[in-house]
């Protein structure tokens, strides 16, 4: 499995990205679907969760702002962005979770939020 991240770059304050991750594989075989993310000097942490049924699951520091969504047609699930603000400036990876258990990781993405 390949996980392809795309849509990061410079936004100010206020703005909105939509961070995308296409899969090689259909995604109908990932029992669980999500995005990370990593700033400077900091651990990774879990920003949003969507599973195979549909069940999603915010970090509390983005609820209300961010959504994440799948389009099965597309092998592409999605992280929409809102009301982004500086602490939301890091890399963003997607992560999922194979059927067997098996997990991979696309490569990175850079939100920079930033005036």
């Amino acid at each position: 499995v390949q996980l392809q991240a795309s849509g990061g770059g410079l936004v100010q304050p206020g703005g909105s990205l939509r961070l995308s991750c296409a899969a090689s594989g259909s995604i109908f075989s990932f029992n669980v679907m999500g995005w990370y993310r990593q700033a400077p000097g900091k651990q990774r942490e879990l920003v949003a969760v969507i599973t195979s049924g549909g069940s999603t699951n915010y970090a509390d520091s983005v609820k209300g702002r961010f959504t994440i969504s799948r389009d099965n047609a597309k092998n592409t699930f999605y992280l929409q962005m809102n009301s982004l603000k500086p602490e939301d400036t890091a890399v963003y990876y997607c992560h999922v979770v194979s059927a067997y258990g098996a997990d991979y990781w696309g490569k990175g993405t850079l939100v920079t939020v930033s005036s």
